[in-house]
């Protein structure tokens, strides 16, 4: 855990760099107009379809029974519905344009400035990037919905997003943190090494969400912790050789 919270110690003192700053804002910002744009534009098309999902599946008639019979509206039924899928995909969206776009920015300072003798062996691959960006995305999603009957469970509304989460940094980020400064192997080996740790540096981003404000940069942020968590194992590694 100490490393975990070093990372982002070191997360936070990087953001010092303008250059650095400015890809914190841009990804949640996009992504949150986006997913607004979308939803507009289809709110008919999709209102529709979450009042027929509703009536066809049988936990989620009950969930809306029980809704309604707290005498909500239908309208406002329907708003909380979307809502709830809209935070799952804005938050996976900046997660993918953070590991594809952002991140390798962030990495190239950051590792200029905090590990310059760390050699670049660029095992890593582009489609390997987005591939492993879209299926942690995908797994995240689905997760979401699969799990959603669990949430009226006391507590398993913060539990549940905040592991999913987790699963989303950790798999969405690890493997572009290592791909420009380790081989194919430094990377399996370093994933298959810190995955516990690796699943922590997620979990804490994963609660940070539920932090007002933080929670519109906790993307960029977070694959910011993992660069410099990534790096600092990479190193130590290479220097116990």
């Amino acid at each position: 855990m100490n490393e975990v919270l070093k990372a982002y110690g070191r997360a936070l003192r990087s953001l010092l760099q303008p250059a650095i700053f400015w890809h914190l804002l841009w990804p949640t910002a996009l992504s949150v107009v986006i997913w607004i744009v979308a939803a507009w534009l289809s709110w008919d098309t999709v209102g529709v379809g979450i009042e027929r999902l509703f009536n066809e599946v049988s936990w989620l008639n009950w969930i809306q029974q029980r809704w309604e019979a707290s005498s909500l509206a239908a309208t406002i039924f329907a708003k909380v519905v979307l809502g709830l899928l809209l935070i799952p995909l804005i938050y996976s969206t900046a997660m993918l344009i953070v590991a594809v776009f952002a991140l390798p920015l962030m990495l190239e300072r950051v590792a200029k400035k905090d590990y310059p003798e760390l050699e670049q062996r660029r095992g890593g691959t582009l489609a390997d990037s987005i591939g492993n960006a879209l299926l942690a995305a995908t797994v995240f999603l689905v997760g979401w919905v699969v799990t959603l009957p669990l949430w009226l469970i006391p507590g398993m509304a913060i539990i549940l997003p905040v592991l999913l989460s987790a699963y989303l940094n950790y798999r969405g980020y690890s493997y572009d943190a290592l791909s420009v400064h380790g081989d194919a192997e430094e990377i399996r080996r370093t994933i298959a090494r810190e995955r516990g740790q690796l699943y922590l540096v997620g979990i804490v981003a994963g609660l940070l969400v539920y932090v007002p404000l933080l929670n519109l940069v906790v993307p960029a942020y977070a694959g910011l912790a993992f660069v410099h968590f990534c790096l600092e194992s990479l190193r130590r590694s290479r220097r116990a050789v």
